[in-house]
């Protein structure tokens, strides 16, 4: 795989749309080469695996066998299917805009795929819910949760259909995440020449201004447009109703903070906001 590479994860669900599509502005506003990665977690049937121990051997020996070429061919055809999937994808990212995009299908769970690969990523991009989540509604769906805990890269999550991002939401709590964020966003192509809201959710004191003047500066002094607020209230409810009234179209925030948004996955805020946000979230770690 190209190193330091955007990577999109592929599958046959609602999302691949908008990953595709996400991922494609992503790897221009980058300069970065693009990668789409399909991953086939292929188990035996049910069958194959609890029968051997109960019908014995002998004259149902052939049903075995036969379990075991059902599974041979429900292999075969993941395989076709996920290879038509990804020339699909590779023909969507190109009429995108990206230039000379590559595509690899693997074998195995998707959160170990992803940490192999790990070390060549500079972006993930991946969807709300896969294949088995769209039927969950707001619900995050297991694989999501799993990246989210095991990457240690910025992780786009996609939500809705694809709109090019015009404006973007900085979800600033003064944590070590989104003090990154601030130097990420200030350093990187991939949010030149759009506006920022600063956002920080909290008690309007001298000590939360000073925080938040201080990520505003850094990053008017590398040309960025910055809107900085502070608001009360709970933190969820405000930073989704500001996405609302601004009309933002993609948050960023940390997977970890040092305040109410740390517990991450258990009731935490994040988890609500990444169900909920109508636009796509940019995880840092």
């Amino acid at each position: 795989m190209t190193t330091h590479c955007v990577l999109a994860c592929i599958d046959g669900s609602n999302s691949s749309p908008a990953v595709c599509d996400y991922s494609a502005w992503a790897s221009r506003q980058l300069q970065a080469p693009l990668t789409l990665l399909h991953v086939l977690n292929h188990e035996p049937s049910p069958a194959q695996r609890n029968l051997s121990g109960n019908i014995g051997l002998g004259s149902r020996e052939h049903l075995l066998n036969e379990l075991a070429d059902l599974d041979e061919k429900r292999a075969k055809l993941m395989r076709e299917q996920g290879s038509l999937l990804l020339e699909a994808a590779m023909e969507r990212v190109r009429q995108a805009g990206a230039t000379e995009p590559a595509s690899r299908q693997r074998h195995g769970a998707l959160v170990d795929t992803l940490a192999e690969l790990e070390a060549d990523i500079r972006l993930l991009v991946i969807g709300r819910q896969g294949e088995i989540g769209d039927s969950l509604g707001d619900h995050i769906g297991t694989h999501l949760k799993n990246v989210i805990r095991t990457m240690h890269r910025p992780i786009l999550v996609t939500a809705g259909e694809f709109r090019p991002p015009r404006s973007v939401m900085l979800a600033f709590d003064n944590g070590p995440s989104t003090r990154k964020g601030v130097e990420m966003i200030a350093a990187s192509p991939l949010f030149r020449g759009l506006p920022i809201h600063l956002v920080m959710v909290g008690a309007d004191t001298n000590d939360a201004w000073e925080s938040v003047r201080a990520a505003q500066h850094q990053l008017e002094q590398k040309g960025f447009e910055v809107q900085a607020t502070i608001r009360a209230g709970d933190v969820e409810k405000v930073l989704l109703a500001y996405e609302e009234e601004q009309d933002i179209d993609m948050i960023v925030m940390g997977a970890y903070g040092h305040s109410r948004v740390r517990r991450f996955f258990v009731g935490s805020t994040t988890t609500n906001i990444l169900a909920h946000a109508r636009r796509p979230l940019l995880l840092l770690r």
